[in-house]
Order: C-alpha cells, then sequence, then structure tokens
C-alpha cells in the first residue's frame, strides 16, 4: 500500500487510463464505438424515476419509492447508457 496520497491517486489513476485505452482499442477493433459519461451518481439515482435515493456502499439494492428495485450495478449501468444515449442525440 502507498502511504502518499499523491501517489496512491496517480497510480490508480495510470491504472483507469490504461483500462480505458485497452477497452477502446478492443471496440474499436471490433467496429463499437467507445463514449465517456460521467458516472456522477449514476448508482445514487433512480433508472426509472431520476429520484436520488442515498445509499451507502454497503447497500447492494436500490430500491426507489416510486417501487423500482434492482442491483446497485444494473442500476448504475442502465443510467449510464441513458447519459450515452443523450450525448449522440
Amino acid at each position: 500500500m502507498v502511504k502518499n496520497h499523491h501517489l496512491a491517486k496517480s497510480i490508480a489513476d495510470s491504472g483507469w487510463k490504461q483500462l480505458v485505452q485497452f477497452v477502446t482499442y478492443k471496440a474499436e477493433s471490433a467496429g463499437r464505438q467507445v463514449m465517456q459519461v460521467n458516472p456522477y451518481q449514476t448508482s445514487q439515482r433512480c433508472s426509472n424515476c431520476g429520484e436520488i435515493v442515498k445509499k451507502s456502499l454497503a447497500v447492494r439494492v436500490h430500491q426507489c419509492s416510486c417501487g423500482y428495485k434492482a442491483d446497485r450495478d444494473e442500476n448504475a449501468a442502465i443510467n449510464i447508457l441513458k447519459l450515452a444515449l443523450q450525448k449522440i442525440s
């Protein structure tokens, strides 16, 4: 574990950058398009009604007052897809 948090952040950022480059390369070689979107509140926002439902990272199920219930990651993935579709339209 790196004690210098600035160095740790640089290492972590480098890893993400490399992952994005690899995914982009593989997608483009398969004739696909990669689009980056801001993931801010994608796991907190209800993909059904748009309401923000605050929850800790320990909570793995998204449950909204509108009645929608889904896995937290599935809900976030739907929100990320919606953001990408908004970007291209």
